[in-house]
This record gives structure tokens, C-alpha cells and sequence, in this order.
């Protein structure tokens, strides 16, 4: 099968949607699949056997620099004429992954779209609320147009589901066992992340440090934490690092930076507990990828994060804003060793249930089922309309 693949983020860009995407392409080569992938900025021209296209951007300043907004251009049509594809696939439709969205109907070939990021909480969150109605009816309207689409969980099912979103399927959970494991460990990365105090409870976060993050929410439980000897890491970078960095000035916390590769994969097995405040996330792999390296996740009781944690089992589920909730569950976890290692226990079983070949096979039938949906369709395309809020 040939796949055009559309997407609004893609390499060097590091977050849950990319993660996702390389070990997608990764299976379909290994599945005898072949991709191109029409991606924003500057990433590698090729991934794999697969190829990679790269459409000039813009950078979505002042509010998300690291986002590229990609600018389609003629050789996009072009590129999709040589490369005859099966069937297109556009990732989080809004900019580019739009253009891949209309081309395809245009073209009447198969499409299928996935749904992976809360754009209208986004805009919320970075103070672009005017954006957030006619981002979701935007979006809604793209979706529509797809044959299959697909959502990272059936949190974010049921919330397409009420905004109006037709033919939806789930696309399975699944991690890295291998590449994160509790066999990671390490005291000199421990050493790192407590500050050179590697004998203390340590907790983790690990994405990126913006607003959507809910970050702020960690502040006061971490404050009443110290008290107890904790220690704090913060792995990321972000637009809000700075802020952060201020906000938490006085608190046992080190921020380090992106770590990628095997410098992550230790960050995580060296940690006691992992935190995951965030309310936009419509997964939370990097919970997944803790619970792969035997770390038990307190996350918020929101967005995708139930479909990751199993509440009293894999770790906690806590309701946003709910600062004693947070320091309770969080104090409980780190200071009592026989709670914590059996919740690890219970997170690595749980993790290792989840591959990456089996949530790609899924999405291949996904694929398929475009096609012989496509080939149901009226022969002329739907005309395509502007949406407007009533």
C-alpha cells in the first residue's frame, strides 16, 4: 500500500504526535508499506524507505514558536501525482494536514484523518479564545470530509462524537518496551535529576513546558512536598520554560532540558513517580512510556489520561484543581516504598500489553477500510464550502 501522509508536526520536533508518526512509518516499512510524508520546516528528505517532503513554514509566533505553520505550494499536487498513492492520510488537519484533507477529495482518493491535539483548548489556553469556535467547527468540517477517522482514545471518540464528527475508530495505545524498561535505571542519572541528592524521593515530568501543560497545577503540591525531602525534575523545553523556571525558584527542581534517546529512557526508569497534570492531552504517551519504564502516573482526570492509567492500579487519576488531592496522592506514592513498587509492577505488566505492530496493523485496516468506503462514493467530489459559525 502507498500512503500520502499529511501532518502539521513532524521531525525535528519532539512530542507525542511525532513519537507516534516515526514508529508508524517504522512498522509500515517493516509491514512492506511505502509512505510519503508532507511534512512543515526542516525535517530529514527521507525516514526509512519512506519519503519525506518538506513545505516551506511560517513559525506561529509570538504565541507557539516551535509550531510551523506549512505554507502548501504547486510541487505538493505534483509530488502526489508521482507517487500515485492508495490512499491519503492526514494527521491532525488544520494547516497542512488541511491542504492533504481537500487535495485528496479533490482527487477523489481514500482518506483517512486522525484526530491527536485539542486545538480549540489549545487557543483557549494561549489566549486565543476568539480562535477556539471556528478552530472546532474548522476542524469539524475537515473531519467530515474523511472516509475513516481515527482518535488516539475513546475520550477524545466521545468528544468528536458530540462536536459532529462522523466515522470514527480508535487507534490503539502503544509503547516502546524495549527502548523504555526499568533495566534503565541509573544512579549518576539520578544523581542528575534530584540535584546530587539521588537518596530522595524523585518525581518526574517529562513534555513540554507550555500552558496547555497545566504545569502551574504541581506548584503548591511540590511546595509541601519539599517538606518531605522531595525532589523535583522537570525534562523538557517549551515556550513557558522561563515562567516555570521562576514559578518554581525556591523548590528542590532541575529543570534539564530535551533529553532524547538513551539520556530519556534513563530519565524515566531513574524516577520514583511520574506526573502528569495536564487537561489537553488526548493520550499522554510519555505516561505510557513511564508505565513501560515501571514508574507509576498521577495524572488529571481529564482528557485521554483515563485511558492511560488505571486508577489505584497503574497509579492515580486526580481531578484538575484539586491542589491536596494532587500533594495526597503524590505524597503517598513517594514516600511509601511497598505502595510504589507494587503500582511499578502493575505499570510495566499493563505497558507491556501494548505494541507498536499491533496498533500499526489496526490503522492499516483502517486504510483499507477508506478504500472500499472511497469506492462507495459519488464519482464527483463534494464541492467544498467555507464554514462559517451560524
Amino acid at each position: 500500500m502507498r500512503i500520502a501522509i499529511f501532518t502539521e508536526v513532524f521531525l525535528p520536533k519532539v512530542d507525542g504526535v511525532v513519537t507516534r508518526l516515526q514508529r508508524t512509518l517504522e512498522e509500515l516499512e517493516q509491514l512492506g508499506h511505502e509512505a510519503i510524508v508532507f511534512a512543515p520546516g526542516h525535517p530529514p528528505r527521507r525516514f526509512g524507505v519512506h519519503q519525506v517532503f518538506p513545505v516551506r513554514s511560517v513559525s506561529f509566533r509570538p504565541w507557539y514558536p516551535e509550531i510551523r505553520v506549512g505554507l502548501p505550494t504547486g510541487r505538493i499536487g505534483r509530488e502526489m501525482h508521482a507517487f500515485r498513492p492508495d490512499v491519503v492520510h492526514a494527521v491532525n488537519p488544520v494547516w497542512l494536514a488541511a491542504y492533504g484533507v481537500l487535495s485528496a477529495r479533490r482527487r477523489n482518493l481514500p482518506l483517512l484523518a486522525s484526530f491527536h491535539t485539542d486545538v480549540p483548548t489549545y487557543a483557549t489556553k494561549l489566549g486565543l479564545s476568539l480562535l477556539r469556535a471556528p478552530s472546532q467547527a474548522w476542524i469539524v468540517h475537515l473531519h467530515n470530509l474523511a472516509d475513516v477517522n481515527l482518535c488516539p482514545s475513546p475520550q477524545l471518540v466521545d468528544w468528536a462524537l458530540s462536536a459532529g464528527v462522523h466515522e470514527i475508530g480508535l487507534w490503539p495505545k502503544a509503547v516502546d518496551t524495549v527502548g523504555y524498561h526499568p533495566s534503565h535505571r541509573t544512579q549518576q542519572m539520578r544523581e542528575r535529576l534530584t540535584g546530587g541528592h539521588p537518596e530522595a524521593p524523585l518525581l518526574l515530568y517529562v513534555g513540554r513546558l507550555s500552558r496547555e501543560k497545566d504545569l502551574d497545577q504541581l506548584l503548591e503540591p511540590v511546595r509541601r512536598l519539599a517538606q518531605h525531602g522531595v525532589r523535583v525534575a522537570m525534562v523538557g523545553s517549551g515556550p513557558a520554560k522561563a515562567e516555570l523556571e521562576r514559578a518554581f525558584a525556591g523548590t528542590p527542581t532541575v529543570f534539564t532540558g530535551y533529553l532524547a534517546g538513551e539520556e530519556l529512557a534513563q530519565a524515566f526508569a531513574s524516577a520514583d513517580v511520574f506526573a502528569f497534570p495536564s487537561t489537553t492531552d488526548t493520550l499522554g504517551l510519555v505516561g505510557l512510556e513511564a508505565m513501560a519504564s515501571g514508574v507509576p502516573v498521577v495524572g488529571a482526570d481529564a482528557g485521554g489520561i483515563p485511558f492511560v492509567v488505571q486508577d489505584g492500579v497503574t497509579g492515580y487519576l486526580v481531578q484538575p484543581g484539586d491542589t491536596d488531592g494532587w500533594t495526597d496522592r503524590l505524597r503517598h506514592l513517594l514516600l511509601d516504598p511497598q505502595a510504589r513498587q507494587q503500582m511499578s509492577q502493575a505499570a510495566r505488566a499493563e505497558a507491556e500489553r501494548y505494541s507498536w505492530r499491533t496498533a500499526t496493523e489496526s490503522v492499516v485496516e483502517s486504510y483499507q477500510l477508506a478504500i472500499e468506503r472511497q469506492q462507495d462514493r459519488p464519482k464527483t467530489p463534494k464541492p467544498l464550502r467555507v464554514v462559517r459559525k451560524p
